[in-house]
C-alpha cells in the first residue's frame, strides 16, 4: 500500500496525506463506537492503535528508501561499493536516492581505479625493475665489465622505467577515457625485437622465434604496442614447455591494402581452454598457471585502444595456445568501457575473509533514537507467527468474551492472550518467567471462580504485572515499574518490527497477497451472502443458524474488543520477544554521601519517632480503656481504628526509607555497621507498628464488623510486614538483589491467599458469627456483598431475613441474561443461584409497601 503514494512528487503532500489517513481512521472509528455506545475507553486505545497502523501501513514505504541509504553508507564504509538505493517515489526522498546512487557509482569508480592503479603499477614496473636488477648485478659481480656500452643499457632500462611511471601517473586520465595516442608508422619487426629482447632481460630462457617481414610497418602507438607485446610475450614465454619456441608471425591483413595488419603469438603449452579463454583476459582471471592475471587484461585493453581485437584462437597443431592481434587501419573509436583499464569483478574482501553485504530486509530501525539504550531493536527474525497467534487471541476475544458479566471466557481470553505472549519469550524458559506466568495464572482465575468484581479486577491487573516482570526479568523497583510502562510503549516501539513481520514493504512474500484476498473474499461474502439471504427464505433460514444474531452495537463493540485484545497482546508479545532494558535505571547507584551523618541523623530521627509512638502504644496498654477514654474522649475501639490507615502508611515509607538510606550510605565498615544498626532497629519497630496495627483492626471489627476493605488492608498490612521481615533477613544475609522479586511474588501469592478464602463469602461467615455472639448485624452491608456471600447468608439467616438481603440479586449478578449467557458462567454465581432457588425473591421488591420494612427493624436498621 505504501506504493500508492509513490506517485506523489512532494514530501510534504505525502506527509499531508498520512496525517489525513490517521486521523480520518481515528475519527471514523471513534464515530463508530460511539454510534454503538462502546465504552470511551476502548474506543480510545483501539483507535489510537489501528491509526499507527496506518501509519506504519503508509509510511513503510517513504522511509525505506532512507533507512536503505543508511544501510548502504554502512556497507561504503567496509569497502563494500556494490549496495544501491531502489525506489520509485519520485519526491524529495526519491531525488535524494538517486543522487545518492550517482554519488555510489563515482565512489565506486574512485575505488576501481585507486585499486586498479596499485595492480597495474605493481604489475607493469615489474619487467623493467627485474630488467635492470639483472643488469646492475651483473656489473657489481663484475660478470659484464663497465664499459659504456653495459652502462649504455642500464641507463636505457631506468629511462624506461621513467616513462613507465610517466605514464602509470596518468592512469587516472586513462581510466576516465581521456586516452591520446600517439599514432606513428612502427617497424613491427623491430618492435617485436625490441619487446622480446626485454623479455628475456627478465630472465625467461624460452626460444622466442620471430617470422616478420622486416618491411612491414604499421600504424600505432609504438609504446602502447610494446606493453601489449612484452605482456602476450612474457605470458607465452611462461606457458611454453622447455626446449621449446614460442613463435610469433606478422602480417597484413588478407586482401586489404589500406594498412590492416594481424600478429601472432603460439606456444607449445598446455594451452587455454575454450571455456575459459574470455576469462583469462579479465583482471585477476588467471588459469592456475602463475601470474598475477594482469597481463593479458592489460593486453587486451591496449588492443580495444587501437580499436582492434586480441582474442585466443583453436591452435593449428591440435595443442599449445594461440593467441592473434588483429588491428583494422582505420579503427572504431573505443568505446567508453574499451578505454577504461579492466577490472575485477571479484567481491570486495572484508576483514575476516568474509565478503561485504547488505541484508535486504535488514534495517536500523527508526525508533532508537527515541528509546535510546532503554529498548534497542536486536534485529531479530520477523514474527509473523507471534502476529498470528495475537490475532487468533482477538478472534477469540471477539467471538467467546462474554459482555453481560465476567466470567470463564474472560479466563481464557486472558489465559490465550498469556500463551500467546510466552510462546514466543526470549526468557520462557527462565524460572523466574515461568513462576510469574504460574502466579498469574492463579490470579485470572477468580474471574471464573468468585463474583466479587474487586477480586476479579485487582487478580487481573496483578496477573498483567507480575506476567510482564517475568518476560522482562525485572530485578529492582524501577525495574518492575518500567515493565508496567513497556507495555503500552509496545505498541509504538514494535512497529518497524510488525512491519518486517508482515513484509509491508517487501516483495518477495506472500502475506499481502492473502491479506488482499482475505479480505476480498469476506467482503463478497458478506454482500452477496445478505442479498441472497433477503431474497430467499429458505436461504435466509439456513443463514441465520449459521452466523449468530448479532445486533449493530454487538458487532461493533466484538469488533473493537477484538482489536483491543490483538494490539495488547501483541504489545506483549513483542515485550516478552524483545525485552525492553527495564534494568537501565536500576542497576545505576547514586554516589554515597561524603558526611556519615547526612544519611545516619535522618534515620535516628525516625528511629526516635518509632520509638515514642511505641512507648505512647504501651502507655494505653497499660492505662488500659479508662486511660484511653479519659485522655482521649474515644471509645477503645474507636481509639485503635482511629491511626489503621496512618499505621500502614507510615509501614510503607519505612521501606521506603530504608531503600533511600541503603542506597546513599557509604560502602566502608563504619558506614555498613551504622546501616545494619539504624535500619535494623527501625524495621524491628515497624514490626511492632505492624502488630500494633492489625491488633486495632482486630479490636474494630469485632467491635463494629468486618468489611471487605478491612479485610483487604487487614492483608495488605500483613504483606508490608513481611516485606518488612525480608528486608532484614536481605541485610543479615547480603541478599538484597533478590528482595524485589521476593516482595512482588509474595504480594501476589497473598493476593492469591485472600482470593481463595472468597473474601465476601468469609466476611458475611464473620459478622453471622459475631451476631450469634452479641446480636449485632448490619443487614444493609450484606446487601453489599457480591453474590459470593449467597450461600453464608442463606444457610446462616432465616428464609425471610435472607431474600430481604438478597433481593437485589436478581437484578444484578443473578440477572437471566446473565444466567442464560453460558459465556458468562461463573462458579460463584452458579452456587449463589442454587442457594436462592428456594427463596421468593420476588415477593421482597421494594415498594409502596415494603414487605422487608419489619425485617430492617427488628435489625436494628
Amino acid at each position: 500500500m505504501s506504493a500508492w503514494l509513490d506517485s506523489v512528487s512532494s514530501l510534504k503532500a505525502k506527509l499531508g496525506l498520512l496525517v489525513v489517513a490517521s486521523v480520518v481512521t481515528a475519527v471514523l472509528l471513534t464515530l463508530l463506537g460511539s454510534a454503538a455506545d462502546v465504552p470511551a475507553l476502548l474506543v480510545l486505545p483501539v483507535s489510537v492503535a489501528l491509526a499507527l497502523g496506518v501509519t506504519q501501513l503508509l509510511a513503510a514505504g517513504m522511509v525505506a528508501p532512507l533507512r536503505r541509504m543508511t544501510e548502504v553508507s554502512r556497507a561504503m564504509a567496509r569497502g563494500d561499493y556494490t549496495g544501491r538505493v531502489r525506489t520509485s517515489a519520485t519526491d524529495e526522498v526519491g531525488q535524494l536516492a538517486t543522487a545518492f546512487n550517482r554519488m555510489a557509482d563515482d565512489l565506486a569508480t574512485v575505488d576501481r581505479e585507486r585499486r586498479d592503479l596499485i595492480a597495474t603499477v605493481s604489475h607493469e614496473l615489474r619487467t623493467p625493475l627485474t630488467a635492470m636488477t639483472a643488469l646492475l648485478e651483473n656489473l657489481a659481480d663484475e660478470v659484464v665489465p663497465a664499459d659504456p656500452q653495459h652502462l649504455a643499457a642500464a641507463l636505457e632500462e631506468a629511462e624506461r622505467l621513467g616513462r613507465l611511471v610517466e605514464d602509470l601517473l596518468q592512469l587516472s586520465r586513462l581510466e576516465a577515457g581521456v586516452v591520446d595516442l600517439d599514432r606513428q608508422d612502427v617497424a613491427l619487426g623491430a618492435l617485436v625485437e625490441d619487446s622480446v629482447a626485454q623479455v628475456r632481460a627478465t630472465g625467461r630462457a624460452t626460444d622466442v622465434a620471430v617470422e616478420i617481414d622486416e618491411d612491414l610497418v604499421v600504424a600505432g602507438d609504438p609504446a602502447r604496442l610494446r606493453q601489449l607485446l612484452v605482456n602476450v610475450v612474457d605470458n607465452a614465454a611462461r606457458h611454453a614447455p622447455a626446449e621449446t619456441p614460442v613463435r610469433i608471425t606478422a602480417g597484413s591483413a588478407a586482401g586489404s591494402a589500406d594498412g590492416a595488419w594481424w600478429l601472432e603469438v603460439v606456444d607449445a603449452g598446455v594451452g587455454v581452454a575454450p571455456e575459459d579463454r574470455e576469462r583469462v583476459f579479465e583482471r585477476f582471471g588467471t588459469d592456475g598457471a602463475g601470474g598475477t592475471g594482469l597481463g593479458l587484461a592489460v593486453a587486451r585493453w591496449v588492443a580495444q585502444l587501437h580499436g582492434g581485437t586480441l582474442r585466443f584462437l583453436d591452435p593449428e597443431a591440435g595443442n599449445g595456445a594461440r593467441l592473434r592481434l588483429e588491428v583494422p587501419a582505420t579503427p572504431t573509436p573505443a568505446t567508453s568501457e574499451e578505454r577504461e583499464m579492466p577490472t575485477t569483478t571479484a567481491p570486495v574482501p572484508q576483514p575476516g575473509g568474509a565478503t561485504a553485504s547488505v541484508a535486504p530486509g535488514g534495517q536500523q530501525p527508526g525508533l532508537d533514537g527515541l528509546f535510546g539504550r532503554f529498548w534497542p531493536d536486536r534485529g531479530g527474525p520477523h514474527g509473523l507467527r507471534t502476529v498470528a497467534a495475537a490475532a487468533a487471541a482477538g478472534i477469540v476475544a471477539g467471538i467467546a468474551l462474554s459482555f453481560t458479566a465476567v466470567g470463564i471466557t474472560w479466563t481464557l481470553v486472558a489465559l490465550t492472550c498469556g500463551a500467546a505472549a510466552l510462546a514466543t519469550a526470549r526468557r520462557r524458559r527462565e524460572r523466574w518467567t515461568l513462576l510469574c506466568a504460574g502466579l498469574a495464572v492463579l490470579l485470572v482465575l477468580p474471574m471464573t471462580l468468585l463474583d466479587a468484581w474487586w477480586v476479579q479486577m485487582l487478580g487481573l491487573v496483578v496477573a498483567g504485572a507480575v506476567f510482564l516482570c517475568g518476560v522482562t526479568g525485572a530485578r529492582t523497583m524501577p525495574g518492575i515499574l518500567l515493565s508496567g510502562v513497556a507495555w503500552p510503549l509496545a505498541s509504538l516501539r514494535g512497529l518497524p518490527w510488525f512491519g518486517r513481520s508482515l513484509r509491508i514493504a517487501g516483495t518477495g512474500s506472500r502475506t499481502p497477497a492473502v491479506v488482499r484476498t482475505t479480505g476480498w473474499s469476506l467482503l463478497g461474502l458478506a454482500v452477496f451472502g445478505t442479498i441472497f439471504a433477503s431474497a430467499n427464505p429458505v436461504f435466509g433460514s439456513w443463514v441465520d443458524q449459521l452466523v449468530p444474531n448479532l445486533t449493530f452495537n454487538d458487532l461493533v463493540g466484538r469488533a473493537f474488543v477484538a482489536c483491543f485484545v490483538f494490539a495488547a497482546t501483541l504489545g506483549a508479545a513483542y515485550l516478552a520477544l524483545n525485552p525492553a532494558d527495564v534494568e537501565v535505571l536500576g542497576g545505576r547507584r547514586p554516589t554515597a554521601l561524603a558526611n556519615r551523618f547526612e544519611w545516619l541523623v535522618p534515620v535516628l530521627v525516625v528511629d526516635a519517632v518509632f520509638v515514642a509512638f511505641i512507648a505512647a502504644q504501651a502507655r494505653a496498654l497499660v492505662g488500659g480503656r479508662d486511660y484511653i477514654e479519659a485522655t482521649t474522649g474515644l471509645t477503645y475501639a474507636d481509639y485503635v481504628h482511629q491511626g489503621f490507615g496512618q499505621l500502614t502508611l507510615a509501614t510503607a515509607l519505612t521501606v521506603l526509607v530504608v531503600w533511600i538510606a541503603a542506597r546513599r550510605a557509604g560502602d566502608d565498615a563504619g558506614d555498613r555497621r551504622w546501616l545494619f544498626g539504624s535500619l535494623g532497629l527501625l524495621c524491628t519497630l515497624t514490626l511492632l507498628v505492624v502488630a500494633s496495627a492489625l491488633r486495632g483492626m482486630s479490636v474494630y471489627q469485632d467491635a463494629y464488623g468486618f468489611t471487605t476493605l478491612r479485610l483487604f488492608v487487614d492483608v495488605f498490612e500483613g504483606w508490608l510486614g513481611f516485606v518488612v521481615l525480608a528486608i532484614m533477613a536481605a541485610g543479615a544475609l547480603g541478599r538484597g538483589r533478590w528482595l524485589p522479586r521476593v516482595a512482588l511474588a509474595s504480594g501476589a501469592v497473598a493476593l492469591i491467599g485472600l482470593a481463595a478464602i472468597n473474601p465476601d463469602a468469609w466476611v458475611a461467615e464473620r459478622n453471622l458469627d459475631r451476631y450469634e455472639a452479641t446480636g449485632d448485624l448490619d443487614l444493609r452491608y450484606l446487601q453489599t456483598l457480591s453474590a459470593d456471600a449467597a450461600p453464608v447468608i442463606v444457610e446462616r439467616l432465616p428464609q425471610d431475613v435472607a431474600a430481604c438481603v438478597l433481593q437485589d440479586l436478581p437484578s444484578n449478578s443473578l440477572a437471566p441474561k446473565v444466567l442464560e449467557d453460558a459465556r458468562a458462567w461463573n462458579l460463584g454465581r452458579s452456587r449463589a443461584s442454587d442457594a436462592v432457588t428456594d427463596l421468593d425473591l420476588d415477593a421482597v421488591r421494594p415498594g409502596p409497601a415494603d414487605e422487608c420494612a419489619d425485617v430492617w427493624a427488628a435489625y436494628g436498621e
